[in-house]
C-alpha cells in the first residue's frame, strides 16, 4: 500500500493562498497523522494548471496526474487536499474516480469530503463537483467581464508576446534578448525544417530558455510553448 499525494495549483499566486502547494502538503501530512499512516510510503505528484480547462484538454495538460493514475496499484490511495484539486469538471472527476476504482485503489480528500461508498456519500461528491464547476464558471465570467472593461478603457490586457517587453511608460517595445531567441526559432523552422519538438530541444541545448517566472529562472522550452509563440506572432502580424 502506498499514498500518492496529488497537488495542483493554477497559478503562482496560489503559492500564497489557501490552495498553495505548502497548504496542500500540510493538509495531506495532517491527514496521514490523523489516520496513523505516517509510516506508509508516500509519492508526490505536482501539476501547475488551471482547473477550468476544456474537458478534452484537462487531463492531457496534467502529466503528473496521469502519471499518478498510471502508477496507482491495488490498495493504493490517491490523496488530495480537496476534491476540486482534481478539477472543477464533474465529468472529468467521475472519469478519474472510475479509473481509480478499476485499479482497486481509493480516492481520499484530506478535508473528508464524503469519502464513503454509501449512496448519500456518492450523491454529496457529485454535488460538491457540480458546485465547484459552477464556482469556476463564475470566476471565468468575472475575469472576462473585468478584461472587457479594461479594453473599453483602452488599457492593455493579456500577456506581453514573447520577443517584446513593457517599458516604464506602458508602451510595448522589442526585447533585444528574446528577439535573438526568436531569430533562432524561425531559422530552425524555415531553414532547418525542424518540427516543434526539435526546435524546443535545440533552443534548450543552446541555453536559450523561455521567459523566466517568479518561481523559475530557467524555463525550458516545450513544443507547446514554441507553437504558442508562432501563433502569437501570426496574430500580431495580422
Amino acid at each position: 500500500m502506498r499514498i500518492l499525494d496529488y497537488l495542483r495549483v493554477s497559478t503562482e499566486k496560489q503559492e500564497v493562498s489557501g490552495l498553495g502547494l505548502e497548504a496542500q502538503k500540510h493538509a495531506c501530512n495532517q491527514w496521514r497523522i490523523d489516520a496513523k499512516m505516517e509510516h506508509i510510503e508516500v509519492l508526490e505528484f505536482v501539476d501547475i494548471v488551471t482547473g477550468t480547462d476544456r474537458k478534452r484538454k484537462e487531463l492531457e495538460e496534467r502529466p503528473k496526474l496521469l502519471e499518478a493514475l498510471a502508477m496507482l496499484q491495488q490498495g493504493d490511495i490517491l490523496l488530495v487536499q480537496k476534491r476540486d484539486r482534481l478539477g472543477r469538471d464533474p465529468y472529468v472527476n467521475c472519469m478519474i474516480e472510475r479509473i481509480i476504482e478499476k485499479k482497486k485503489g481509493k480516492l481520499v480528500s484530506a478535508n473528508g469530503e464524503m469519502d464513503g461508498d454509501q449512496p448519500h456519500d456518492i450523491l454529496m461528491r457529485r454535488m460538491i463537483d457540480a458546485f465547484a464547476e459552477y464556482e469556476g464558471m463564475l470566476i471565468s465570467s468575472r475575469v472576462h467581464l473585468a478584461l472587457q472593461r479594461k479594453k473599453a478603457r483602452g488599457e492593455r490586457v493579456g500577456k506581453i508576446p514573447y520577443g517584446y517587453r513593457l517599458e516604464s511608460k506602458g508602451n510595448i517595445q522589442i526585447d533585444p534578448i528574446e528577439s535573438q531567441t526568436l531569430e533562432k526559432m524561425y531559422a530552425f523552422r524555415m531553414k532547418d525544417r525542424k518540427n516543434l519538438r526539435e526546435i524546443a530541444q535545440a533552443l534548450n541545448s543552446e541555453g536559450l530558455y523561455n521567459r523566466p517566472t517568479k518561481r523559475r529562472k530557467q524555463v525550458p522550452w516545450t513544443h507547446g510553448a514554441v507553437a504558442r509563440v508562432y501563433e502569437n506572432h501570426l496574430l500580431v502580424a495580422r
